[in-house]
């Protein structure tokens, strides 16, 4: 295992989230899956096209949750909407093969006891809890349709998920017949699915940038290390630990890229996320390699950034959540790479590991890089880019993680 700096002792973390408990019955809402929130950002107009719209139109979206339970809900997203955002109709079901899903289990999805809703722009729409019992790594088909224009969508740019788009109403159909529909790798309009948890269940919040959001990995695999890692604690805790996948690709602690820097982002993406305990921070590596080329004005050094985890590390604190730090990984030979900006990684994975502040250390570093050659990823652990890890690579991420980091609290069911 390969963590360090253990929980300091007579830390209590009782996260306002679980407040509510008695009126479900000692259950609570837990995070089981998020698809953090974008919009355009012209940094990178160059490599990311522009938010696409959509009308009259149902998009199907296939997501692979962590942890299941006996009800449902969502949460939509018109975060950077332009316009209200007109909501026809909402259906769930477990999915299956492509755009199909398993009848028996389709269910509506209501808003207040209405079928659809009208989101206004920078807002998100909660739904009311659903009758549907998922069991922990599940594939969900959630189809949304929009009546009308929608504007440019809000969306995850990075899915990594085939999900489907069709023309109408198709919110309850089987599935979405060849020829009929077209294929989308993002996740429009989609934020959130959360369980009701069993008592004293929590979340696991993982922020980071394209590595915690699987960039280079296969597609429709699940193979990010988040995966991984609550594929793990599946195994040790059942349903009492979810995963909430909070990575943005070519996100930056400090200044904004794609998505707002996680500063900005730590409130919406990790501090509301239902029933969270844990964060586990993987961010840095871009504010350091983006100011070479990308955003020579927006040079960063290694103390600043190390500001930036002390500013996280409050937050979360002040929440009563425990917040573990990731070293930043090698990237020897990729884009961007200079002795310079690796002075600075080296000093940056000095404090994570030594300074104590953060609760835990979890040293990717020393799991994915080179023995012969510590400055570089492990060529099988190598995507090709020198940057981002493979399947194999993320599969050693996840499972070399102590479930005892997360432990769920130690009421029992």
């Amino acid at each position: 295992m390969v963590f360090a700096g253990l929980l300091a002792a007579g830390l209590s973390f009782t996260p306002a989230a679980w407040a509510g408990d008695q009126a479900q019955g000692n259950r609570h809402w837990v995070a089981t899956w998020q698809g953090s929130p974008q919009g355009f950002d012209p940094l990178f107009a160059s490599l990311l096209p522009v938010q696409p719209s959509y009308n009259n139109q149902t998009l199907r979206e296939i997501v692979h949750i962590s942890i299941g339970g006996p009800k449902i809900r969502l949460r939509l997203t018109n975060s950077y909407g332009t316009q209200s955002l007109a909501i026809g109709a909402v259906h769930v079901a477990r999915a299956t093969e492509g755009s199909t899903i398993r009848g028996s289990t389709d269910r509506t999805v209501t808003f207040g006891g209405e079928g659809g809703i009208a989101i206004p722009p920078g807002a998100v729409a909660v739904s009311d809890p659903l009758d549907l019992s998922v069991p922990a790594l599940a594939d969900l088909a959630v189809s949304i349709y929009v009546p009308q224009h929608t504007g440019p969508a809000t969306q995850h740019s990075l899915g990594l998920q085939t999900s489907y788009v069709t023309s109408g109403d198709a919110t309850g159909a089987a599935g979405f017949p060849l020829g009929s529909a077209t294929t989308i790798l993002t996740r429009p309009f989609l934020s959130n699915v959360e369980v009701l948890g069993v008592s004293r269940a929590v979340s696991v919040v993982t922020l980071g940038d394209s590595i915690t959001d699987g960039y280079n990995s296969t597609l429709d695999a699940d193979a990010r290390w988040p995966d991984q890692l609550a594929r793990v604690l599946v195994t040790a805790y059942g349903n009492k630990v979810g995963v909430s996948n909070a990575g943005i690709s070519a996100n930056r602690v400090l200044n904004d890229a794609v998505g707002p820097n996680a500063l900005a982002r730590f409130d919406r993406d990790v501090l509301t996320q239902a029933g969270v305990r844990y964060v586990t921070v993987l961010e840095g590596i871009n504010d350091l390699r983006f100011s070479v080329a990308i955003a020579a004005n927006q040079e960063v050094s290694a103390q600043q950034v190390i500001g930036g985890y002390r500013q996280l590390i409050a937050r979360a604190h002040e929440r009563g959540l425990a917040i573990y730090g990731c070293t930043l990984t090698p990237f020897k030979g990729a884009d961007y790479y200079s002795e310079a900006v690796e002075a600075k990684r080296g000093a940056i994975n000095a404090f994570i590991r030594s300074s104590g502040e953060f609760d835990a250390v979890i040293d990717f570093d020393q799991v994915v890089r080179d023995p012969q050659d510590p400055l570089a990823i492990l060529p099988a652990y190598d995507s090709g880019d020198h940057l981002h890890p493979s399947d194999a690579g993320y599969a050693a991420m996840g499972t070399s993680i102590d479930p005892a980091l997360f432990r769920p609290t130690e009421e029992q069911d």
